[in-house]
């Protein structure tokens, strides 16, 4: 069944009676050419760009319970391309195309909202560092505007460029960023995979990974087991717990990262902004609600909850920057589960272990690389070695030491 207007209004005249589910509830099979676990954004999308792109349907998508309530529902919504490195930004841009016709390919309204993205500083050290940003940006023909201090003003009316002690000096600007609605993009990607044959099987929780010979060949799970040849990790802050069920330890940690939601308001922030003094981001979502967010709480979990002193830097660093904002209640506050790799970059790559692939190391990144992930996680599994895109974005180039160093601040600077 394809959506429309058309079809909207009809089910709206006849009282809603024609809609059927959006995906199939299928059983377990014994075996099959693909096992991807994790039901999440990343998952969803190497199912179906496997299917798509490389006519692999015999796929199942492994999720422990229902679809989009990891990660995927617990973020901040943005979408952008605007890192430093090549090997970064040239993902991130491909990923950023993606989000661009992808209601229209997956025949779903994922609310892609293209309304901007602005980074701001405060000092001439961040202003070079910005420019730099932006620079290397336009050279690869990514999109980049660098503001000054009455732009700012001009484009965002409620921050405080005259702030005493984090004066705005200006800020790098991403036109083509902006925002998506996660909820919808976990949904139509599961409606488009389930329509071309894959199996998205729920509450089936991995509990070991078969390996013989240096080789995968299955899985077991609460629903029995499963054979596959090649199977795909797409599982978040869980992937070092998955990884070490194939007897592989991966470099990265797990993190909780909070992201918070006030009452609903009129029309207030237009674009997604991005403090530079501190670690604090905000865009306003279609209800009304102001969407924001900060740094990790500073320790190694599991949990989906965060800490008091966390909410408290990230409410300062939102009233620094708006002090309008102290006008505002919260309404909720959620965390996710972040695998944090030690050089800022993701890995989507093959692993020592034969037929195992993962997508992981997301750090801050995740949502927005959602399609470009899937996209080139399928690609590796299909052929078997990495697109160009991901080429770089390797394991090993943590024992080889050639780190994708994104903040561009660590002790290697050759690799700039």
């Amino acid at each position: 069944m394809r959506y429309s207007g058309l079809r909207l209004l009809t089910q709206a005249l006849t009282g809603n009676r024609g809609w059927t589910p959006a995906w199939r509830d299928p059983q377990p099979k014994r075996a099959y050419d693909v096992v991807i676990i994790g039901g999440g954004g990343h998952g969803l999308a190497t199912a179906y760009y496997l299917a798509k792109e490389h006519g692999i349907t015999n796929v199942a998508v492994l999720e422990k319970g229902p679809i989009g309530l990891g990660n995927t529902g617990r973020n901040t919504t943005i979408v952008r391309s605007n890192y430093l490195l090549p090997e970064n930004h040239n993902f991130y841009e491909w990923s950023l195309k993606l989000w661009e016709g992808l209601e229209q390919d997956l025949n779903y309204n994922a609310m892609v909202s293209q309304r901007g993205v602005l980074n701001l500083f405060h000092s001439d050290g961040a202003r070079n560092a910005a420019a730099r940003r932006g620079n290397a940006m336009r050279l690869d023909g990514i999109d980049a505007e660098l503001l000054d201090k009455e732009q700012v003003r001009a484009y965002c009316p409620l921050i405080d460029v005259d702030n005493g002690r984090f004066p705005v000096m200006g800020g790098l600007l991403q036109q083509r960023g902006g925002t998506a609605r996660h909820d919808a993009v976990a949904w139509g990607f599961a409606r488009a995979a389930d329509a071309r044959g894959v199996d998205i099987i729920q509450h089936c929780e991995v509990t070991g990974i078969d390996v013989e010979g240096g080789r995968v060949t299955g899985v077991q799970t609460t629903r029995g087991p499963i054979r596959a040849g090649r199977i795909g990790l797409a599982v978040a802050g869980n992937t070092s717990r998955l990884a070490q069920m194939a007897g592989l330890d991966v470099p990265m940690e797990s993190h909780v990262l909070q992201a918070f939601v006030s009452e609903s308001v009129k029309p207030l922030v237009d674009q997604v902004i991005t403090f530079g003094a501190g670690h604090f981001y905000i865009s306003q979502s279609d209800k009304g609600g102001l969407v924001f967010g900060g740094g990790l709480d500073g320790w190694n979990t599991y949990a989906q909850r965060g800490n008091l002193p966390v909410v408290e830097h990230v409410w300062a660093a939102g009233i620094a920057m708006m002090p309008s904002l102290s006008r505002l209640r919260g309404l909720r506050q959620w965390g996710g589960v972040m695998d944090m790799t030690f050089d800022g970059s993701p890995i989507i790559a093959r692993t020592p272990v034969a037929g195992l692939y993962m997508t992981a190391g997301w750090c801050y990144g995740g949502f927005k690389a959602t399609p470009g992930s899937g996209w080139c996680h399928a690609w590796t599994i299909a052929k078997d070695e990495p697109h160009r895109l991901n080429a770089a974005h390797t394991l090993e180039r943590f024992r080889d030491g050639r780190l994708l160093d994104e903040r561009g601040n660590g002790p290697f600077p050759w690799l700039q």
